[in-house]
């Protein structure tokens, strides 16, 4: 059995499309992110930095005991090699599947969650903030733009772990500031992501992250460990 730790943020929907796309048995354990559950000690314990997603496996293929892997990018990978699934066979494609992985991790999805957090839930506005994640944002939008020309998926043949890793900080394009008709390359690929029956369930009953209603101070510094707009 996985046990899946997660809340419903772009990096804990990549599990959920992930298993939404295999079918693999697992149990949701839900981390309320704007109560703290995240810092909980028995939670630290599986998830070191303190963020979801994670998950614990009890049936890792070395027969060991219990195996907790964290980092959303670290998870897909793991699951992907253990099940031989959404990860190409061919070498050349593998590694090409692997680094948009890798750039998603390292540029797409911070780039987007600094955009969404000044844009959205800043307690102030920073103009400055605003103005350059927008702007990486949106070049980051158009090296997956160029990617996309003439491909139907971002590595190999076929849908994998790279389009699942990039597909939820796509979803939040407008809040995000981004307008996908100035990207028709990477509009035709999330349509197509969308359409797919697991991720229609993966995302049933989710609500908007950005549509939430206000936070109070609390929840805010347990949510973004502090917010620093505020000095």
């Amino acid at each position: 059995m996985l046990d899946v730790y997660d809340s419903p943020t772009p990096n804990g929907l990549k599990i959920r499309l992930f298993l939404e796309e295999t079918g693999l048995p697992f149990r949701r354990i839900p981390v309320r992110l704007s109560a703290g559950e995240q810092f909980a000690p028995e939670f630290l314990a599986i998830s070191p930095n303190g963020k979801i997603p994670a998950i614990v496996d009890h049936a890792p293929a070395d027969d060991g005991p219990p195996l907790a892997v964290f980092e959303s990018g670290a998870i897909l990978l793991y699951l992907a090699r253990k099940h031989g699934v959404l990860l190409p066979e061919a070498p050349r494609a593998r590694e090409e599947a692997t680094q948009w992985l890798f750039w998603q991790m390292a540029g797409l999805g911070p780039m987007a969650g600094q955009a969404g957090y000044f844009r959205v839930f800043a307690s102030q506005p920073v103009p400055f903030a605003v103005e350059r994640y927008t702007r990486e944002l949106a070049r980051l939008y158009g090296v997956l733009d160029r990617r996309l020309d003439g491909r139907a998926w971002i590595a190999g043949d076929g849908y994998s772990i790279a389009d699942i890793a990039c597909y939820p900080w796509i979803v939040p394009h407008a809040p995000h500031g981004q307008a996908l008709a100035d990207f028709p390359h990477l509009a035709r690929w999330f349509g197509r992501v969308a359409e797919r029956p697991a991720t229609q369930r993966a995302y049933e009953g989710i609500e908007d992250v950005y549509a939430r209603p206000q936070l109070d101070a609390a929840a805010r510094d347990r949510l973004f460990a502090g917010d620093t707009t505020t000095a």
